[in-house]
């Protein structure tokens, strides 16, 4: 049994890097943490690891269990147990351990992997006779873990009640005024005052749902920035230092977000072995490990339009082809590269941060359009404006753009796009005309702009009142009877044209 003075408040099975890095948050925020690994040099570490960390005045608030029984006998009632293990298998693998050593109906099991949602209403079902099973996504890779991270609950809501004053104070911390994160990266000194960037989600999978998307914007938001990246780079000439003091000075502007800073000290670093851009020495072979994916699916599937979300998927999935664009890259043929003066290049930096601009707001409209079409198909309700909140800081998405989808939530909760909101679709009325020009001139220029120019395609139907989809009904009733509604009759009359009749009668069904 557990020889501290009490009982420990909490469990976190599996010590890689996210695990470890939360069970080091649960315990600089007062908790008593169990843990426990397959690897026991895994728990011998974090156990180390929070010993060092500790402040001189702290007593010790980690237990190192040497199985899923001691730690279940060390645990206050009822249990809360996190595991932090690989999607799939490995979690129903830790439940049924859990069930075999003796967990109860009361307790409380927390997912905090990047299941797929399904796979979590699953789970909820199969398991709810043995413990109360309860998802959170994390974002914010390893150092959010540690510090803070972006947290996205959802569940039994009488299993919340038990995580949510842990989830709240390990969670990222905003200003509530501007929405600028608070941080402090000091072990065992957490940040207290602030919005929490987490809150309750809903249902089971639905926060999974809420990061999986999460992971598709962060994939489109990612692709936008190495498109802008590229274009800088081929269209006008500018070296990796160049472009990367263009996206630091953007990013003390709307552009502002973690993913623009990166961007610009990746840029700007030198390689330590040949002295040049860093990034010029990197394989251009992108990998993904599945979220975006799972998005672009889930918008097919769903049939809501997300086709920046998709593209980057496409333009991951196209970086891999090296070989095949290195024998290419001299066969095809392209146009002539771009000359332009010096006030031209300084107009096609303004439009390309423009451009920036837009199709930013064009893929977060895209995303949080997606999460609307999914929560009323699976009966949700999801509150975007605390969705948005809880972005602002701890995740990969982080921005201050967020502030302003926050405010257009919270002014109308039903909105039904974002680009409806006056905040945004003014602002983009500014910038529209820089946008078109940047997608033109990457056109002429040959550089593939998939997702700044999806973006703009996805605005563009939106301002089409009339779609060509009347001519696509046709094509579809011509060969294979599948029938149209008529403009001047009431919705949902179908009606055919006999196509392959001499004398074309129009029948009602």
């Amino acid at each position: 049994m557990n020889t501290h003075a009490q009982m420990s408040n909490i469990g976190v099975i599996g010590l890689g890097v996210m695990g470890k890095n939360l069970a080091l948050n649960i315990a600089d925020n007062g908790y008593h943490v169990a843990v426990f690994d397959l690897d026991h040099q895994k728990v011998i570490a974090t156990v180390e690891q929070e010993q060092a960390e500790r402040l001189a005045d702290k007593a010790p608030r980690m237990l190192a269990c040497n199985n899923i029984s001691e730690m279940l006998n060390n645990l206050a009632t009822p249990r809360v147990i996190v595991l932090s293990v690989p999607a799939g298998a490995p979690v129903d693998g830790v439940c049924q351990s859990l069930i075999e050593a003796g967990i109860e109906p009361q307790d409380i099991v927390v997912d905090t992997g990047n299941s797929l949602w399904t796979d979590t209403v699953e789970r909820e079902k199969n398991y709810r006779s043995q413990f109360k099973f309860f998802s959170s996504a994390v974002s914010g890779g390893e150092v959010g873990a540690r510090f803070g991270p972006s947290l996205m609950p959802s569940g039994d809501e009488s299993a919340w009640k038990y995580v949510a004053p842990v989830w709240s104070a390990i969670a990222a911390k905003v200003d509530a005024e501007t929405g600028l994160p608070i941080e402090r990266f000091e072990p065992g000194n957490p940040v207290t005052q602030g919005e929490p960037c987490t809150a309750y989600i809903g249902p089971a999978g639905s926060g999974h749902y809420v990061k999986m998307v999460h992971n598709g914007i962060e994939y489109a938001d990612m692709q936008l920035i190495c498109e802008a990246y590229q274009l800088l780079s081929e269209a006008i000439g500018l070296s990796a230092q160049q472009v990367g003091d263009i996206f630091k000075r953007w990013n003390q502007g709307s552009l502002n977000s973690y993913l623009m800073g990166i961007s610009a000290e990746v840029l700007q670093q030198q390689d330590p072995l040949t002295g040049k851009p860093l990034v010029e020495m990197i394989l251009d072979k992108a990998g993904q490990k599945g979220t975006g994916l799972w998005t672009a699916v889930s918008s097919l599937q769903i049939g809501c339009p997300a086709p920046t979300i998709a593209e980057a998927v496409y333009a991951r999935a196209v970086s891999t082809q090296k070989d095949l664009r290195v024998q290419l890259q001299h066969k095809l043929a392209g146009p002539q590269e771009l000359s332009l003066t010096d006030s031209e290049k300084a107009e096609f930096i303004d439009n390309l941060e423009a451009a920036l601009y837009c199709a930013k707001v064009s893929c977060y409209a895209q995303g949080f359009q997606l999460m609307a079409m999914n929560a009323k198909e699976q009966g949700w309700t999801l509150n975007f404006a605390e969705i948005a909140k809880i972005w602002r800081a701890g995740c990969i998405i982080r921005a201050t753009f967020l502030q302003s989808i926050t405010k257009a939530y919270q002014q109308d909760p039903q909105l039904a796009n974002l680009l409806m909101a006056d905040s945004f679709n003014q602002t983009i009325a500014e910038k529209h005309l820089g946008w078109r020009k940047t997608v033109a001139q990457a056109v002429m220029a040959g550089i593939p702009a998939p997702c700044i120019s999806s973006a703009l395609a996805y605005y563009d139907s939106y301002r089409c009142e009339t779609l060509p989809a009347n001519l696509l009904q046709g094509q579809r009733d011509f060969f294979g009877a599948h029938t149209f509604e008529r403009t001047d009759k009431p919705a949902g009359e179908k009606y055919h044209l006999d196509w392959s009749a001499p004398q074309r009668t129009l029948s009602k069904l």
